[in-house]
């Protein structure tokens, strides 16, 4: 990555830590892939329950398969026949891992999903959410995440599951009421209740959709 790249990153990442803060939230920031593998790995006690969505951003930083192999009780949803048990699971496990479609300046997390079982957890539920965010889906304003999450994420989500959707043949958000749309639930996070519930790793990298 570009020497101008990462020192813009490392600022901003600042100002989102700064955001976080204001809103109950925990930032991180890591100037590698390695670097958020190890923040994740201190972040989570040794024989904690563990569930996630679909994060690609947990499995590219290889924070996923380091949790199945170690001394964790990870709840792989892939290995239940009946998918809602893992789902269930989910709300009352110690940490959820999730991402983010988009982010503001500010701290706001900006979220769509499918079936609802992330956005929810990450809502309610499980006492810790730990959140892996590249800087590439940093945005201006909650107005910016919401199109970069459904005009970018989405379209690519659609086409990586195969979906039959408008944007998945656009490229763009066609704002569809297709039976195959994974724009169902919109979560804005905009605080945390909660104090020290939900922790956000910055990234310097591109990471996720």
């Amino acid at each position: 990555m570009n020497e101008v790249v990462i020192k813009r990153n490392e600022l901003l990442a600042q100002t989102v830590i700064k955001g976080l803060k204001s809103r109950n939230m925990k930032g991180h920031y890591a100037a590698s892939k390695e670097e958020a593998l190890k923040i994740a790995m201190d972040l989570i006690p040794k024989g904690s329950s563990i569930s996630m969505g679909g994060c690609m951003s947990a499995r590219e930083i290889g924070l996923t398969d380091a949790l199945k192999n170690g001394e964790y009780d990870f709840i792989d949803r892939d290995a239940y026949e009946d998918g809602r048990v893992a789902m269930l699971k989910a709300y009352d496990a110690d940490f959820f891992l999730a991402s983010a479609n988009a982010m503001t300046q500010d701290g706001v997390i900006v979220n769509i999903d499918g079936n609802s079982n992330r956005v929810s957890a990450i809502a309610q539920g499980p006492k810790h959410v730990l959140s892996i965010v590249g800087m590439n889906k940093i945005c201006d304003d909650v107005d910016g995440a919401m199109k970069r999450a459904r005009n970018v994420a989405a379209p690519i989500n659609a086409q990586r599951f195969g979906l039959s959707t408008p944007c998945s043949k656009t490229g763009t958000c066609m704002d569809c009421k297709s039976p195959d749309t994974i724009c169902c639930q919109f979560l804005i996070t905009r605080y945390s209740r909660h104090e020290d519930r939900i922790h956000v790793i910055l990234v310097n990298d591109n990471l996720g959709f």
